[in-house]
């Protein structure tokens, strides 16, 4: 029988794993391996891919997937799958003389000699790993005072983040390293975590567990164990395994592993000072962590490993990589490890060789792949270590998680409702953001107003006004509407529903050649496109990496998000939140357009398998969130402070200068004209009388503020944006754009922030008259054309208005956005890729929304 046989609520027990390559590698990694009981939970709303509780914890696999294992029913299940765990540990207790780590201190009793573990001034370097979700990145932040993002699924930490930790005299240098269920070749995180053990060579490693789920957390132990590194295990989320009601005797397992077990809480910060106490006895020797315990991996096995040892020496002579460490991954077929021996010395193409000849013998005398076997041996070790010492309470048919995704992930209501969460979530950045961004706007004019009365005029007041405050100033004003959009993406990352809109989009994602597990990165964009880009490091096809590094930019960045609040309000107020909405899935629907044009034209690659961990829903900490909202707000000030306040005292120097201009009308002698009465241009009654204005007339002080828009509007054209921006006009006039929204679009190629500082100094500049101050959304709604064929003509409507969005949803994305995926991608040719082609279909999206918005309005 198949497990995609298997219907909701039954349960089968693995006697086969078909497939080949990465797929095989796996999920063997993951714990589908011979004897292991797995049980349906439910389809997902698109009926794939499907979830199953295994070893504890919930998974997801495609149907297609699930077909390449077989099963069969509890009552049918052969007994010797299971004797095999037992005789793995049976094996292993002869090995060690029936005493594991004897001579070895647990925790407690080395905590007298934790006072004295390690000298004063004595520096220590501690690389942090562990499984996705274990809450590595929770510790590393209360231990070193970061503020690193953390959250309720995998892939939160896509690159090595480094702090330091001070106790007793003694300074921890900690690495964060990505999470990872292994430490393979299979994906670019599991080998980035290899090669940092390897090539840095920690004093200490310190495994983090999610004590909720040991049996597949102590996969990633055993190959710590494997690599004969110092290691100091992190029990973390102890608490929970507490109240769940389960006994676990950490110290005893610690002694057979002779490696420290600490139980943390990294939450509230629960056991982290022990745990580094440990750090310390450990690299001082005051805790033994110099383990004789091996994996037994079974006899074939280990006379292969035996066979191989000794022309690895010189492997091992090179670097810090054990010989029989070398020897294993060489039977996993692990091309990184190959790659190595063979150029580390005249032995190593020898050994890759008879490396290749024991494989073939293993595989035709048992019949399994050797990575299988491998794999089924570490589970074997930890199945007989966790029946010794864990005690399991008795679990409920459904877990709380389980209840809850009946109506999240509901196959009828599950799609609905995450477009309901998205909605609500641009419904609340926009009319909660209202508020406060009206506080700083009115803030904003009071310190301009004050500036122009405290100040004499000259080009100081200017810069301050016209500069700082009217481009720098006028993107603050959005700050309120960035945090709430990162408080709701907060939200959902915490209660751990993120990973579940992954599982509820797959079918939507395979069906463009993606895997679930792009869209994580896909809504990450919604934030800022630098980190998700990079957190497509947790999908294992270079592929689909590639394909959704290129699909992310169409993603509306927090960035874009001013330009989009500020003409929403200005021409769409009754519909804000539903227009937002619309804005964000036009972006989501171009990118999904783009993923399949690419990936028939581009890419013709298998995509990886989906096999993702769901992780069970949490509370979330208002802590937490608020965090990484004041996290993304302060880099969006420091932004503010940074380039976008040099950029918007540039862009004002280069509508500012040149001094003199030659202008077309003597606007002097029309100024002088109104003064006296006469109105200039004048323009008869219905009489065909013109009538004399009075000295006290409100139509002289319009008059001279038409006026002088007009000569202010014509000095900007010939300044040296205003020649910039007639260069770039003509690509953009058939979209409905001016010259000052050209020059606009061209300053937000550095950042996106920097389009409404652009427009905040062009609409502001030179103008100190009271009828014509006021905010920019104001200034945005007055603006006219001064000359030409549509001179008096507004120079925004709605069909501008949205275009304009449209193309800033759409067009190149920013300098650090394509730098990072110059990065990730290893060659600028995908980044130029990107910029020639969503700056296309930015292009020709706006043109059919300016066209057909003239139809409508």
């Amino acid at each position: 029988m198949k497990l995609s046989e298997l219907h909701n609520g039954q349960q089968g027990i693995i006697t086969r794993v078909r497939g080949r390559g990465p797929f095989r590698k796996r999920i063997t990694e993951m714990g589908f391996i011979r004897g292991k009981t797995v049980t349906v939970i439910k389809n997902a709303p698109l009926k794939d891919p499907i979830e199953y509780r295994l070893m504890g914890y919930n998974i997801s696999l495609r149907r297609s997937e699930a077909a390449l294992i077989d099963v069969e029913a509890p009552t049918q299940a052969d007994a010797s799958l299971q004797a095999d765990y037992e005789a793995t540990r049976r094996r292993h207790r002869r090995r060690r003389g029936g005493g594991m780590g004897r001579g070895r201190r647990s925790p407690a009793a080395a905590s007298a000699a934790l006072a004295t573990a390690s000298r004063p001034g004595t520096t220590i370097r501690v690389a942090m790993v562990g499984n996705p979700n274990s809450g590595k990145t929770t510790i590393f932040n209360y231990a070193s005072g970061s503020r690193e993002r953390v959250g309720n699924y995998g892939g939160v930490t896509v690159r090595a983040k480094e702090g330091r930790f001070h106790r007793n005299g003694t300074t921890f240098i900690i690495t964060d390293l990505p999470g990872t269920y292994s430490i393979t070749e299979y994906s670019p995180e599991e080998l980035f975590v290899r090669n940092h053990i390897i090539d840095n060579q920690p004093d200490v490693v310190i495994n983090v567990l999610d004590a909720t789920n040991l049996e597949r957390n102590l996969y990633l132990t055993t190959q710590l164990i494997d690599m004969n590194v110092k290691v100091v295990v992190a029990l973390n989320m102890h608490d929970e395994m507490i109240d769940r009601g389960d006994s676990f005797d950490y110290t005893a397992l610690g002694e057979m592993l002779g490696i420290p077990f600490v139980p943390t809480v990294g939450t509230e910060g629960v056991g982290i000072l022990d745990l580094f106490d440990t750090v310390a006895a450990v690299h001082e020797g005051n805790v033994r962590s110099d383990r004789n315990v091996r994996i037994y991996y079974g006899p074939d096995i280990e006379s292969a490993i035996a066979a191989l040892v000794p022309g690895l020496e010189c492997a091992e002579e090179n670097s810090v990589i054990s010989s029989r460490y070398a020897a294993i991954k060489l039977l996993e077929k692990d091309a990184a490890m190959e790659t190595f021996v063979r150029t580390s010395g005249p032995e190593g193409e020898e050994a890759v060789r008879k490396a290749g000849e024991l494989i073939q013998r293993i595989e035709t005398v048992l019949g399994e792949d050797s990575e299988t076997l491998l794999s089924d041996a570490r589970y074997g070790f930890i199945a007989g270590a966790i029946r010794e010492t864990f005690h399991p309470a008795a679990r409920p048919a459904a877990s709380m998680s389980e209840r809850i995704d009946s109506v999240l992930t509901h196959q009828i209501l599950g799609f609905p409702l995450f477009l309901f969460f998205m909605w609500v979530t641009f419904q609340l950045t926009f009319s909660l953001g209202q508020y406060p961004m009206d506080w700083i706007e009115a803030g904003v004019g009071a310190a301009s107003s004050f500036i122009t009365g405290a100040m004499s005029e000259g080009l100081l007041r200017e810069i301050l006004v016209d500069g700082i405050l009217a481009g720098a100033g006028g993107v603050v004003v959005f700050l309120p509407n960035i945090l709430i959009l990162f408080f709701m993406i907060s939200l959902m990352e915490d209660t751990g529903y993120m990973a579940r809109a992954a599982f509820i989009m797959d079918r939507l994602m395979h069906g463009i050649g993606l895997h679930g597990k792009s869209f994580i990165p896909l809504v990450m964009g919604f934030g800022c496109n630098v980190p998700a880009i990079m957190a497509t490091r947790t999908l294992e096809s270079r592929k689909e990496r590639i394909l959704t590094m290129l699909i992310i930019p169409f993603m509306s960045c927090s960035a874009r998000l001013p330009v989009f609040v500020l003409f929403i309000g200005v021409f769409f107020p009754n519909h804000s939140g539903s227009t937002l909405f619309a804005l964000y899935l036009g972006g989501v629907s171009v990118a999904v357009l783009s993923a399949m044009a690419i990936q028939k034209i581009v890419f013709r690659a298998v995509e990886a398998p989906f096999v993702m961990e769901l992780p069970p829903y949490r509370a979330p900490r208002l802590r937490n969130s608020l965090r990484h909202m004041w996290s993304r707000g302060s880099e969006y000030l420091k932004k503010i402070g940074g380039i976008v306040l040099i950029a918007s005292i540039l862009i004002w120097a280069l509508g500012r200068f040149p001094e003199h201009v030659t202008y077309s009308k003597d606007y002097d002698a029309m100024e002088a004209q109104v003064r006296e009465g006469r109105p200039a241009g004048e323009t008869p009654s219905r009489d065909g009388v013109t009538a004399p204005f009075q000295p006290d007339d409100a139509r002289i002080r319009r008059e001279l503020s038409r006026i002088d828009l007009e000569r202010e509007g014509e000095r900007l054209e010939q300044s040296y944006i205003g020649r910039i921006g007639r260069a770039i006009v003509p690509a953009l006039a058939p979209l409905g754009f001016d010259w000052k929204m050209s020059v606009s679009i061209f300053t937000g190629l550095a950042a996106k922030e920097i389009t409404v500082s652009t427009l905040g100094v062009l609409y502001h500049a030179r103008d100190d008259s009271p009828e014509m101050q006021g905010s920019l959304q104001e200034r945005i709604r007055e603006q006219r054309y001064v000359s030409g064929p549509r001179a008096g003509e507004p120079v925004f409507s709605p069909a501008v208005a949205l275009a304009y969005m449209v193309f800033i949803l759409l067009y190149v994305p920013c300098m650090a956005t394509l730098v990072t995926m110059k990065r990730e991608s290893g060659s600028w040719k995908w980044p130029l890729f990107s910029a020639f082609f969503s700056t296309s279909i930015a292009w020709i999206a706006a043109f059919l929304v300016y066209r057909v918005g003239l139809m409508v309005w």
